[in-house]
């Protein structure tokens, strides 16, 4: 009569499987049997692929969970991490005549524009010089300041925004320069 080890003794650390004269331990998911064929240890699922979190994985007993980095949120997928739009949440710090300005991870606070003499402010993002104004003379005419999101992690070379002279002034000439930013070159116009 076959003796079942697994009722009698049970040897295995996790589950017993009773075969004739002998028996057999298996062992939960997210575990694996140890050399000795009795001991179950568990597996380090993170060291199987890189790609099983979009950001960072953590082992657990039996299993791994994702976490994202600060200013993220983990998407249903459990492994995804997606953005928090803290401007679009209202969940910031800015001042009534700052700008909320949300980029990956965190968000900034954008001070309102401010233009430099002899220029004057005709709209949030617009400097105008005075033709009227001496100190106008060699000056552009108008200043418009933008702010983009620029994603990291683009291929490159891409091209990031096109500006484009129009001939609505007589004699108009247009100069395109990179005012400031492009310390370590990584931008270049055409």
């Amino acid at each position: 009569i076959d003796v079942n080890e697994c009722t009698s003794e049970n040897p295995c650390t996790q589950t017993c499987v009773n075969t004739y004269g002998s028996f057999l331990c298996r062992c939960e998911p997210g575990y694996e049997l140890e050399a000795d064929g009795v001991n179950c240890s568990d597996m380090d699922e993170c060291s199987f692929s890189e790609f099983l979190c979009q950001h960072e994985c953590v082992n657990s007993p039996g299993s791994y969970y994702c976490i994202c980095p600060s200013g993220y949120n983990l998407l249903d997928d459990s492994r995804s991490c997606q953005d928090i739009n803290e401007c679009e949440n209202r969940n910031f710090t800015c001042t009534l005549q700052q700008t909320c300005f949300n980029i990956p991870g965190e968000y900034k606070c954008l001070d309102p524009v401010r233009c430099e003499d002899p220029y004057i402010q005709i709209n949030e993002n617009r400097c105008m010089c005075p033709a009227e104004n001496p100190g106008c003379r060699d000056q552009p005419f108008t200043i418009l300041y933008r702010v983009m999101d620029m994603v990291s992690g683009r291929s490159v070379p891409s091209d990031i925004f096109q500006m484009q002279a129009t001939t609505r002034y007589p004699g108009a000439y247009y100069i395109f320069q990179i005012k400031s930013g492009n310390e370590g070159r990584e931008f270049y116009m055409r």
